[in-house]
């Protein structure tokens, strides 16, 4: 049987709305990962992972933090709009949410600032520790009290693609407490960090600083000692 004139115009309007919902859909999604660009010799560094994105900026040589901000994000119909946990310069902007127009092209995101910036994505780099970690303890976990998603004071680590950041701010205040980052390893329980910026003191970039780690449950005790050399026991809870 034909069909006839009115299936057709019941279907085509079902077809461009479906098409309509698929469109949204997809330009919803940016890829997970690590996204670089440089700007007037200054390093652009973004970090996504599912509806979350950190953006940092610094100068490489010589070293020198300038910038991160970062928090949950949403992108539709190529308008990038970020509620933010933080942002290093809020004392100046006072803002809590920011949106920029982005469209991403195959592996290159292009977000339309003045002037604009084009992202290249990284490499996949999948290592033990890759995720989104907040500090909860200091350990050893002997069931003291622990500090989670809750609490406006929180120190959030960033790993993803062999790159970390850490991150210490208030929720509740906006105050922002330093920030550190660059390049990692994590492999048979020794985990690496290389300083590529660091907030409050750019003499510790360069620095290398290797620790232990063990993962238990939604936990990752992390041991060693810390940059200024003295003996340290962290509990990190996967958020």
């Amino acid at each position: 049987m034909k069909p006839n004139k009115a299936s057709f115009n019941i279907i085509l309007p079902l077809i461009s709305f479906v098409a309509f919902l698929t469109s949204i859909q997809v330009d919803a999604q940016l890829s997970n990962g690590v996204y670089m660009t440089e700007e007037k010799g200054q390093r652009h560094e973004l970090k996504i992972k599912d509806n979350y994105i950190v953006h940092s900026i610094y100068d490489q040589s010589p070293a020198k933090f300038i910038k991160t901000e970062g928090g949950y994000f949403t992108h539709e119909n190529d308008e990038l709009t970020v509620k933010l946990e933080f942002d290093s310069e809020f004392d100046s902007s006072k803002s809590k949410k920011w949106s920029v127009p982005l469209k991403m092209i195959d592996d290159k995101l292009i977000m339309n600032t003045d002037p604009a910036l084009t992202f290249t994505k990284t490499k996949n780099l999948e290592q033990d520790l890759d995720g989104q970690w907040l500090f909860a303890t200091r350990g050893p976990d002997e069931g003291q009290e622990r500090r989670g998603d809750e609490n406006p004071r929180k120190t959030l680590k960033f790993l993803i693609d062999g790159r970390f950041q850490w991150i210490a701010y208030n929720t509740e205040t906006f105050k922002f407490h330093g920030t550190g980052g660059g390049s990692f390893t994590s492999s048979d329980g020794i985990y690496t960090e290389q300083i590529e910026y660091f907030s409050k003191d750019n003499s510790r970039v360069g620095a290398t600083l290797q620790f232990k780690y063990e993962i238990k449950g939604n936990d990752w005790h992390h041991t060693g000692k810390n940059s200024k050399g003295e003996p340290m026991y962290e509990i990190w809870s996967k958020r």
